[in-house]
């Protein structure tokens, strides 16, 4: 049998790298070459994403100009799930479609077109609620000492913008076993940090233990002896425990960072999203709870049917809150869920305009809270280096890759910064979405994170 090279495109959010991980350790064990450098594929995976308009537009021009140069296409992910036929008729080069369900049957189709020049394999289940508790390989696709770790798929929330439960099913969680095991499995690798995700964390365990189990599963996680940092990504706000918060507020090696997308503050607006009302008052809940805790939300504005009024009530909700992290975006028309058919659409430029107000106060409110970091000593995880700023590039606890602040580290002695591991910083000045600090001597026994944890156990 033929086996061409394959190469491979990961689009989207974290929750799809895994999937492309996953696709890929199967593929690896299966003998298939892989090359992380297309030009030399004569096919690709593309695993695209299909959540707003301008993922499917990146998805659709990546295709294409995958199919100009020539490659075959092996489409997999969010709009492999949403649009198989659309891109069987409009992508020749398109040999196989791999829906969200069934990206564990990667290999077989990898096996058949390339067994049949001839042949268009479409593997895409109507409704994608499989479910696998089964610790499957994964070649690692990201860079540094950081790793995601997918604790359930699905959603069983049905907010009126939002096509996932369509695209992924409902929620389906792991067992806490099954996810500590691929947890040793990755720190082995020499992960230093474990990012938990899911379309919603801290509804984990309710389907298949009846109850919260976040905590428990934090609690597990957290007796990894060589894992440094937890952090836990997507939380909902009726959802987001007491338990939880105290759990991450004790345990050492979970970062005390919570990310949750409250996405607006209005009482009419968040009806009209089928969302929770009153966001204000888990944010307290969370500062109360959790000492020294950043917040990262996100925000949608250009709802329909949303007024000047409304907007002002979300700035002036911003304001007052101070978020440490904050995403604005524009509301997505998308007719397969119940906000694409409201009436009073908001016009792009409207929404546009809406956006660059929000953004213009968070700059403020982003620029203050880095400044009142100036003078604190903190742990940075040490990531890459900057060649022309010659200085390395890090992350806090307080810092989710690739969408949070960056540190940047001064190594005046050129032995302090090791890459995929933790220096300690004296910040010595602050701008508005990043960090410039000094790497320390540890003149003293440093208190690691992991003596700490010992601490927290006596």
């Amino acid at each position: 049998m033929r086996k061409p090279r394959l190469g491979v495109v990961s689009l989207g959010c974290p929750k799809n790298q895994t999937d492309t991980e996953v696709m890929l350790g199967l593929l690896n064990q299966a003998g298939v070459e892989i090359t992380f450098d297309n030009e030399e594929a004569e096919m690709v995976m593309v695993n695209t994403c299909s959540f707003i308009g301008d993922a499917r537009q990146e998805s659709v021009r990546t295709l294409v100009e995958l199919a100009d140069q020539g490659k075959q296409l092996i489409v997999a992910g969010c709009m492999a799930q949403h649009f198989k036929e659309e891109l069987l008729a409009e992508i020749p080069e398109a040999r196989a479609i791999v829906g969200t369900g069934d990206i564990e049957k990667i290999v077989e189709v990898y096996k058949a077109v390339s067994s049949d020049s001839s042949l268009r394999v479409v593997e895409v289940s109507d409704v994608p609620n499989d479910y696998t508790d089964e610790v499957l390989p994964r070649m690692m696709t990201g860079v540094g000492a950081s790793a995601y770790l997918k604790i359930a798929e699905g959603c069983d929330h049905r907010c009126t913008f939002c096509i996932i439960p369509i695209l992924r099913g409902d929620f389906r969680s792991r067992t806490i076993e099954s996810l500590v095991k691929e947890a040793r499995v990755l720190v082995n690798t020499g992960v230093r940090e474990i990012i938990l995700v899911s379309q919603d964390s801290t509804y984990y365990g309710l389907d298949i233990y009846k109850r919260q189990a976040l905590p428990e599963l934090l609690e597990a996680l957290h007796e990894i002896e060589e894992l440094d940092w937890i952090r836990v990504m997507y939380c909902y706000p009726t959802e987001t425990s007491d338990e939880f918060l105290k759990t991450m507020a004790r345990l050492p090696k979970v970062v005390k960072y919570v990310d949750i997308p409250l996405q607006h503050s209005h009482s009419d607006v968040l009806k009209a999203m089928a969302r929770p009302l009153h966001p204000e008052k888990v944010v307290e809940r969370i500062r109360k709870l959790v000492p020294d805790v950043k917040i990262r939300s996100t925000f949608i504005v250009g709802f329909p049917g949303e007024t000047d009024e409304q907007v002002q009530h979300l700035a002036d909700f911003i304001a007052k809150h101070e978020f440490d992290r904050l995403g604005v975006f524009c509301y997505s028309k998308q007719t397969e869920v119940e906000s694409g058919n409201m009436p009073n659409q908001i016009a792009d430029r409207t929404k546009k305009a809406r956006r660059k107000k929000i953004m213009s106060i968070q700059h403020e409110i982003a620029f203050k809270q880095n400044q009142k970091m100036v003078g604190r000593v903190i742990d940075v995880l040490i990531e890459s280096y900057d060649d022309k700023k010659n200085l390395y590039v890090g992350r806090s606890q307080w810092d989710a890759p690739n969408i949070d602040n960056l540190v940047y580290v001064r190594d005046e002695e050129g032995t302090r910064c090791i890459l995929g591991d933790f220096t300690r910083v004296k910040v010595t000045e602050a701008k508005p979405y990043d960090l410039y600090g000094e790497a320390l001597e540890d003149l003293e026994p440093k208190s690691t994170i992991a003596d700490l944890a010992l601490a927290a156990k006596a």
